[in-house]
């Protein structure tokens, strides 16, 4: 899939919420993972908040900067929201049980893949957000095959 642009923030919620549904109505034998890749303040938050908002959640959706990872039981689907910025090593993530994330049918948003390097799974997506003037692009890389699917079902 080719690249995105955005002129607001709007926009991008929509994308995100489309993808949140078209990850619900895909048949999948495991859990869905998302790399959230992007500089500071680009939106990754704000584009996993607008997933997990489209499903109903009605408490705040906060950056797990602090945290690590926070967890959204919802009716449809667990989602667990990593933000890996302050991870001191990648070895920190095994204090915290990472694996167990991963086992069954969740949905993975990761913020700062990178930082857990080694420790993670290879992602379904991968998706790029980047600044371009006024306005994001948005450039998703399937990297599996329910990925691949997922994206097909996207265009």
């Amino acid at each position: 899939m080719q690249t995105i642009y955005f002129s607001n923030e709007a926009q991008l919620q929509a994308w995100a919420t489309k993808l949140m549904q078209v990850i619900l109505q895909t048949k999948r034998s495991k859990g869905v993972v998302i790399y959230l890749n992007g500089a500071l303040g680009v939106g990754k938050t704000c584009f996993s908040r607008a997933m997990i908002k489209s499903l109903g959640f009605q408490g705040s959706v906060k950056s797990p900067t602090y945290t690590l990872v926070e967890e959204y039981n919802l009716p449809d689907i667990f989602i667990y929201h990593f933000d890996l910025y302050r991870l001191s090593s990648p070895e920190e993530l095994d204090f915290i049980g990472i694996r167990d994330y991963f086992a069954s049918d969740n949905l993975c948003l990761i913020e700062w893949a990178n930082q857990g390097e080694g420790f993670l799974p290879t992602p379904d997506l991968i998706l790029d957000l980047q600044y371009v003037d006024d306005a994001r692009s948005l450039t998703p890389q399937a990297k599996t095959e329910l990925g691949s699917t997922i994206l097909n079902k996207m265009r």
